[in-house]
């Protein structure tokens, strides 16, 4: 039973969870961490789940809301984005910036490292490059949702469109954005008090017979389910499905991964962590742990690996995480800063608004420091 401090620990929860741009929660840092974790174990997992039906069956469970929970959180902090001068900025420097850099040194890497033949293009991101491209265009579409009467419907049906139209998964991965945009839609509509409602002690104890039909449906379905499904890329026909597959898988995944990202989510401690600080870091874990995945790849560790069975599966997994884990801590920030949050003040002319908001600050500062 909760204790008589329930409700006001509840409060000042919900109240931390309305100023995300200015103070940190650790719940959210705390998410992103564990789901950046997952979409390395997810990773590493993919080359050995190869008649592993046990680990089939974790990977497709893991894949049905891993990168639906980073996107909910990424479609939540979206909430305060407008055409603002300042907010466009951060983003060409957070985001379209780090995709032109990152898919060159990929498509680079793949090319000598991999030894794989093949144009540059900015056009046709690979293998991880794809979320930077597509939180762009979901970021830059974020005010059109907020007006529309019907934004998650109409995300669903955008989805149901991109799961029938073959091809659309082309250039920019197009089909990718459309069939998870319905996730990023969701984080737009939650508020701080759904959040709130998913981290109580009951959603805790309700997720375990969740997690346990999951993984029941996922060894039932592992031999016979095209993994593709779970990346949201391609249309149902170029999966050798019937088209009217398409939209019903699109609600059925989507179903699945709102259920699954909700248990998830009930089992993230609120408290700081000794891993909290590494939510910060996380896109930083994620662009850069593709190359060491790569790496091992071409350099034959996941053969090594799958010849021991499911001790290698386990090592892999352990080292996975203390990759991606490393990847997101602040030294690692400081050296790839550079790419990853490029402050490119030649590149835009300055903002009279913002350059008299910023004077004003500095003239709060001396009266602060008297008080």
């Amino acid at each position: 039973m909760p204790g008589p401090r329930a409700p006001q620990r509840a409060q000042e929860e919900q109240a931390k969870a309305v100023r995300p741009g200015k103070e940190r929660d650790p719940f959210f840092d705390n998410a992103k961490y564990l789901a950046i974790a997952l979409v390395a174990i997810g990773h590493s997992w993919s080359p050995l789940k190869t008649d592993n039906r046990a680990l089939e069956d974790l990977y497709n469970v893991v894949y049905t809301f891993h990168m639906p929970a980073f996107i909910v959180i990424s479609g939540y902090f979206s909430r305060s984005f407008d055409m603002r001068p300042d907010r466009l900025k951060r983003l060409v420097t957070g985001v379209a910036v780090p995709y032109v850099l990152f898919q060159l040194a990929y498509s680079l890497f793949k090319r000598y490292a991999g030894h794989m033949d093949g144009p540059i293009n900015l056009f046709s991101p690979y293998y991880l490059t794809w979320f930077l491209l597509a939180l762009f265009v979901w970021r830059m579409t974020s005010p059109l949702w907020k007006l529309v009467r019907w934004p998650l419907p109409i995300a669903l049906g955008l989805a149901m469109i991109g799961s029938v139209t073959p091809g659309v998964d082309g250039s920019l991965d197009f089909g990718r954005i459309l069939q998870f945009l319905p996730c990023f839609v969701l984080g737009l509509l939650l508020k701080p008090e759904h959040f709130t409602l998913m981290r109580t002690r009951r959603m805790r104890i309700l997720s375990l017979p969740v997690f346990a039909a999951a993984l029941a449906i996922g060894w039932w379905t592992a031999p016979h389910m095209n993994d593709n499904w779970f990346y949201r890329q391609e249309a149902a026909q170029e999966l050798g499905a019937p088209w009217w597959i398409g939209p019903l898988m699109t609600l059925a995944m989507f179903g699945c991964a709102v259920l699954l990202t909700a248990c998830f989510l009930a089992w993230v401690p609120g408290r700081r962590t000794w891993f909290t600080a590494l939510g910060a870091g996380t896109l930083y874990g994620y662009l850069l742990h593709g190359f060491v995945i790569k790496s091992v790849l071409f350099l034959g560790g996941f053969d090594i690996a799958q010849r021991y069975g499911d001790y290698g599966s386990a090592v892999v997994t352990v080292l996975a995480v203390a990759t991606v884990t490393v990847l997101c801590t602040k030294p690692v920030q400081r050296v790839f800063r550079f790419a990853m949050e490029p402050k490119m003040a030649w590149a835009f002319v300055q903002d009279a608004t913002e350059l008299a908001r910023e004077r004003q600050r500095k003239e709060r500062e001396p009266v602060k420091a008297g008080v």
